[in-house]
């Protein structure tokens, strides 16, 4: 198995950590979209909503929204790390 760098892999467990931290608050976003708190690494927080991964929303609020490239790319690190999700 190849090694992943460090700064990748605080990218790929920061979006896993806000994965498995979500909620559901519709309408805050525009949408029915999974909402988590931002207490991260802002320089990772602005490439996650770069790639569209995330939502920061026009105020850039304490919360982002994850959108569903982020909800799929969540649950492929999830194998990755070998993690399991929510039942």
């Amino acid at each position: 198995m190849n090694k992943t760098n460090p700064e990748q892999a605080i990218k790929e467990l920061t979006m896993v950590l806000m994965y498995l931290t979500r909620f559901n608050e519709s309408d805050r976003f525009g949408s029915s979209l999974d909402i988590t708190w931002k207490g991260y690494d802002f320089n990772i927080i602005n490439e996650l909503d770069d790639e569209d991964y995330i939502r920061q929303g026009k105020h850039r609020s304490k919360s982002v929204a994850i959108t569903e490239e982020g909800l799929k790319l969540s649950q492929s690190l999830l194998n990755k790390y070998n993690i399991s999700d929510w039942e």
